[in-house]
């Protein structure tokens, strides 16, 4: 039995197909774990969803940022940008059903010692909070309410945690953390005008997972989003602090990359395959 952790796929299908194929996976004896943003701006989203639904247990998927404005697009709340690439997937006559699978999808899952999100965590959450925050949000978009919510996910404010928020607020900040986050400031205020790698943090920022104190600096953790961080899966600098982030562009051209993960938590071995497509990162 083997465990592998699987970086953004982005509509990505093709190369999810070589790179299952590349370590022999089988659903009866390996096990998945996707982190987020599986679909948009690659040219098979409805390819990724249905291959993923279709592995049943053998796959356990994240949301990331554009499954969320998937859901969005789907419950007609928010417009589709000139960039998106899904709607073969709102078009498809699965699509209702393919859509009740992903609002069932996690926030954040913790397995075989390794705490896996989208984005990232703040500064002051634990991993126990954070999953515990992960499964508000996901007790609404699989409530009566998921048109209310989405309608109101959208937005960068509060910047900031504070255990007092309720309502819309509290769960934008969530959803902006886990699927969002790249840098932050030492107390946890959030920016996300930037897309840099880590050196190219703004004024006052750090990446979320160099702030002193981290709360989850002592586990293992897994995430995707951060395509310029690509060379730290690799690098000391992820290791250095405890984080392995397997985002490694393949919607760009880049690698689609998997993290074979070792029986003590913490220790991998990296696959990949080649992707090659037209996009260019925004």
């Amino acid at each position: 039995m083997s465990l592998y952790c699987i970086g953004d796929l982005q509509g990505c299908n093709a190369p999810f197909q070589c790179l299952l194929e590349k370590i022999n996976f089988s659903p009866s004896r390996d096990t998945l774990y996707l982190l987020g943003d599986l679909v948009n701006r690659g040219p098979d989203s409805l390819g990724v969803l249905r291959s993923l639904s279709a592995l049943g247990d053998a796959a356990h998927c994240l949301l990331g940022n554009h499954d969320l404005h998937l859901l969005a697009l789907w419950q007609g709340v928010h417009h589709p940008g000139r960039k998106d690439t899904v709607e073969n997937v709102l078009r498809a006559p699965d699509c209702q059903a393919l859509m009740d699978w992903l609002r069932h999808r996690a926030m954040a899952l913790h397995r075989h010692g390794w705490l896996m999100v989208h984005a990232g965590v703040l500064p002051q959450w634990s991993a126990v909070q954070a999953l515990a925050l992960a499964t508000e949000v996901e007790q609404v978009l699989r409530g009566p309410d998921l048109k209310g919510f989405l309608s109101a996910m959208y937005g960068n404010a509060p910047t900031q945690w504070h255990d007092r928020l309720e309502g819309a607020d509290r769960l934008r900040v969530i959803v902006n953390a886990l699927t969002r986050l790249r840098f932050c400031t030492q107390e946890g205020v959030m920016e996300f005008t930037s897309s840099e790698g880590a050196s190219g943090a703004p004024h006052g920022y750090m990446p979320w997972f160099e702030v002193p104190g981290r709360a989850t600096q002592g586990t293992p953790m897994a995430f995707g989003h951060w395509s310029t961080l690509a060379a730290d899966a690799r690098t000391t600098t992820g290791l250095r602090h405890n984080v392995l982030p397997l985002d490694t562009g393949c919607v760009w051209g880049g690698c689609l990359t998997a993290a074979r993960l070792g029986l003590v938590a913490g220790e991998f071995e990296l696959i990949q395959v080649k992707c090659e497509q037209a996009q260019k990162p925004a």
